[in-house]
Parts: C-alpha cells; sequence; structure tokens
C-alpha cells in the first residue's frame, strides 16, 4: 500500500495543529496521528525542509516563527456537519455570552465555505435540534463560563455571589478557579474559596453572580484532573440492590454516578453492585425511584436510612 497519500495529509495536518497553538509536544502529535516520535521527527524535518520556520526546544515542543502563516484551509462536509453540532450544543449547553461569540466565530467560518458547502450546511442546520430539561445557569448569571475562562487564562481572582443546595443564605466569596466540567447534565468548576479555605466545587445553576477581580492567584494549582481524581479516595460502602429485569434497562445512565461497578443476572432479576460515597442520602433517594422494583441486599444501613425517608413521606402525606 502506497504510504506517500497518507503521510502527506499528516504533514499538512501537523502543519495545521503547528498553527493552532503556541507551543507543541511532539508526544502529543504521536498520540493523535497513532504514530512513533520517529515518524513526527521525520515529518518535522520534511517541513522545515521545505521552508516552514520551525523552532524547537528539547523537553518543551515545536513552534511556528511569529507572523507566519498560512492561508485559510478549506474544510471537508464532514468538518462542516461538525461544526453545525458544536453550533447547536453551543447554543443550548453554555451561557448566553459564551454562545454569542461562538455565533460570531460561526459566521467568520461560514464565510470562507465553497458555495456548495454553503448550501449543504443550511440544508441540515434547521433539522438538527438540542434539547434540555433545566437551565445550567442563572439568569441574573448569564456570563458564568466566559468569566470563568477569562479568569483562568489570566490567572485573576473571581468574586462569586453563591447560594448552596441545602441553605437560603448567599454567600460572597473570592474563587481561584482551576477549572471547568460538565457532569451529569449540570456544569461545574472547581476552585480554591478563601472564604472556607480549601478547594471547592461549585454548580453553575447556583451562582447568582460573578466578575472577575484584579487579584492575582495566590497558588500554583494543579491540573483539574488531578483534583477531581483525589474523589476516588473518598470512602465507599459496598451496596448490592435486586432489581426486576425489565425495569434495570432504565437505570443505564445513572447508575454510574452512584458508583455502578457490575451486574449479573439472577433467576429473572439482576443484581447490581455499588461502591457507593452516599449512603445517607443519594442513593437512597435515587433508590427510591424504582424501588416497587427492587430489593436491597446489603449493606443494613441503608435498609434502615430508605425506611426513614419513607417514614417522613408518609407523615407528609397523611
Amino acid at each position: 500500500m502506497d504510504e506517500t497519500p497518507k503521510r502527506f495529509d499528516r504533514i499538512v495536518a501537523i502543519l495545521i495543529q503547528l498553527q493552532s497553538k503556541k507551543i507543541v509536544k511532539a508526544q502529543e502529535l504521536a498520540d493523535r496521528f497513532d504514530c512513533s516520535l520517529r515518524t513526527i521527527y521525520r515529518d518535522i524535518r520534511t517541513l522545515e525542509a521545505s521552508g516552514v520556520p520551525i523552532y524547537s526546544e528539547a523537553g518543551v515542543g515545536y513552534a511556528l516563527m511569529d507572523g507566519y502563516r498560512l492561508p485559510p484551509v478549506m474544510f471537508t462536509r464532514e468538518e462542516v456537519s461538525s461544526f453545525i453540532a458544536a453550533e447547536k450544543l453551543m447554543q443550548k449547553f453554555t451561557d448566553p455570552s459564551l454562545g454569542t461569540h461562538y455565533a460570531s466565530a460561526m459566521y467568520k467560518l461560514k464565510s470562507v465555505l465553497r458555495s456548495g458547502d454553503k448550501d449543504y450546511l443550511s440544508n441540515i442546520e434547521s433539522r438538527i435540534v438540542m434539547q434540555t430539561t433545566e437551565p445550567m445557569f442563572n439568569d441574573n448569571s448569564p456570563n458564568t463560563l466566559a468569566v470563568l475562562f477569562e479568569s483562568i487564562a489570566e490567572k485573576k481572582q473571581i468574586l462569586l455571589s453563591y447560594k448552596t443546595f441545602d441553605k437560603e443564605e448567599t454567600t460572597q466569596r473570592n474563587i481561584e478557579p482551576v477549572g471547568v466540567f460538565h457532569d451529569h447534565n449540570n456544569w461545574y468548576f472547581l476552585g480554591y474559596c478563601h472564604l472556607r479555605k480549601d478547594y471547592r466545587q461549585f454548580r453553575t445553576d447556583r451562582i447568582l453572580g460573578i466578575k472577575k477581580t484584579d487579584c492575582d492567584f495566590t497558588i500554583e494549582h494543579d491540573s483539574l484532573e488531578t483534583y477531581l481524581n483525589k474523589n476516588e479516595t473518598i470512602p465507599t460502602t459496598k451496596v448490592r440492590i435486586l432489581i426486576d429485569k425489565k425495569i434495570a434497562r432504565y437505570l443505564a445512565h445513572e447508575r454510574k454516578y452512584h458508583g455502578y461497578v457490575s451486574e449479573k443476572e439472577t433467576d429473572g432479576q439482576i443484581e447490581m453492585t455499588f461502591m457507593c460515597r452516599d449512603i445517607e442520602s443519594g442513593f437512597p433517594r435515587w433508590f427510591l425511584m424504582f424501588g416497587d422494583y427492587a430489593t436491597i441486599l446489603e449493606p443494613e444501613i441503608l435498609k434502615k436510612r430508605t425506611l426513614e425517608l419513607l417514614e417522613v413521606n408518609r407523615k407528609r402525606l397523611s
């Protein structure tokens, strides 16, 4: 098989990636193109031989000389389709401020498309709809993600007006944001809270106000993944439940948020095992959603807590 076309495409893609970032590591390129570092070194030498001004630094990566740019790159129809999906996601799953910026970027992107691709785009735009069930941002804070991104990039603290789930009062906090993530249909960010003197996690729909300050970060923070992975060390409790097979399939999405480990079929029923972090509130409340089709096998403390919640509910209804 002739590898020349494949290599040409890879070299062009490497050049495009070099234009997209200030520094690009060789390992990053090797991972993206699923090839060896030796292959990347060879492709970089090919670009240099063709006159592309690349400078490198051992242990850092590759970069293009300032001022070097290629003309706009044309997109394939498959890439164009992905832009539409991304635009619809941005409209529904980000705050209005960031969505406006993305819409502006999309107008610029569409302006460089070929006429046929513009028609292709128009034909599918109205056929893609993204739906959300709950608001992800408070109406009083329509630019939450935009401020967080700016704060993280510039390493400036934010002033946050925040309302916790279990309390009515609103607190004012100075936060050093570490990173933003999306989980279980909600946006969150993790940051160092100067009020609590520790790292805390915040949900965007509970943010009543947010603004960037002129105060610099006071701490050199680790990556977001480092702090999220620390949650894996939180003590867990083994939970086993037995559930009707016809109901079990409807739990496939939510069960992972409660520490799902495995399952096996037993006499037409499904036995599920979890390593659960919250058997006091989270798991028993989730279990009650389908409890008439399920049985708690262990632990006893979970059975007791579930009965307590049922008794509270009975008193409210009587």
